[in-house]
């Protein structure tokens, strides 16, 4: 019987202990910055891409998993004839599902199946670990793309974010909005549906007490996620601000695990510093 590999794109934001412990493979997108590209996750830090931002007054570039990167890392998995789930980030905001499906029908492979997760960051995250979980109960590929797809809809991603200046200096935000907004302190939500972000509600305030009010309003919500787990994802907040969600979160005792993981290159490059999302899947 042929074995399930797990592999998903580098904007799944999953940790390196969560991808070793589930055996998920990972191929990186692309950050471009001037004129130099680097892959997401490996030879570059947000850190370093903030402090390139900052001094250069614009974000980096992004771009899909590279073909010849991706073959590296499925070619293997082929070679050995196992069936491959590959887990892309949402369609409306990469192309990067259709490097893989265009890998699958070049090779070509009938054993690749190319999920869209309709999502980013650990909305991905979350079915990919559901799918690792299928995979080591004995599901069969078949099976595992069923159940992830028509359990799709019932994840929930949404983001607070501190700063609009790097959505500005992407062209996805007025930098006059940008400014008024920063100005005023207001905190936008970001929310992912049906593949594509869009902005909620601007919270008003310090981050720390914005982002009590964002659990807050989430609270009935929260109580019918799944209990399996839930995310905490940060592009780079401040371990006070981390443990002080966390600990609503565990105040509620609801869920069974609260796994914190910090966003990759692809996704801080957009959010900038201080965005801080949780994210779960309805039950």
């Amino acid at each position: 019987m042929s074995k399930v590999r797990i592999v998903a794109d580098s904007t799944c934001d999953l940790s390196k202990e969560l991808l070793a412990k589930y055996d998920i493979s990972v191929i990186p997108l692309c950050v471009i910055m001037g004129e130099d590209s680097y892959f997401d996750g490996e030879n570059i830090t947000p850190d370093e891409l903030y402090a390139w931002a900052d001094a250069n007054k614009t974000t980096p570039k992004t771009a899909a998993i590279p073909f010849d990167k991706a073959t590296d890392v499925l070619k293997p998995f082929m070679e050995a004839g196992d069936d491959i789930i590959f887990f892309g980030i949402s369609s409306k905001m990469s192309t990067t599902c259709n490097v893989a499906r265009i890998i699958a029908e070049d090779t070509p492979y009938e054993r690749l199946f190319v999920i869209d997760s309709e999502n980013l960051s650990t909305g991905i995250g979350l079915q990919v670990l559901r799918a690792a979980r299928l995979a080591s109960e004995g599901k069969s590929a078949e099976e595992i793309v069923s159940e992830i797809e028509g359990e799709r809809s019932k994840v929930r991603a949404s983001f607070v974010v501190d700063t609009l200046t790097y959505l500005a200096r992407g062209g996805r935000c007025n930098a006059v909005t940008a400014l008024m907004a920063n100005t005023l302190k207001l905190h936008p939500v970001i929310s992912v549906k049906d593949g594509s972000m869009g902005v909620g509600k601007k919270l008003r305030g310090k981050l720390e007490i914005v982002l009590d009010k964002y659990v807050e309003e989430m609270t009935d919500e929260l109580m019918m996620a799944d209990r399996e787990r839930v995310f905490i994802t940060h592009s780079g907040c401040s371990e006070e601000i981390i443990e002080r969600v966390k600990s609503r979160l565990e105040a509620l005792g609801h869920f069974d695990e609260i796994c914190i993981t910090r966003a990759g290159g692809v996704i801080s490059s957009h959010c900038g510093p201080n965005t801080l999302g949780v994210l779960y899947y309805l039950s």
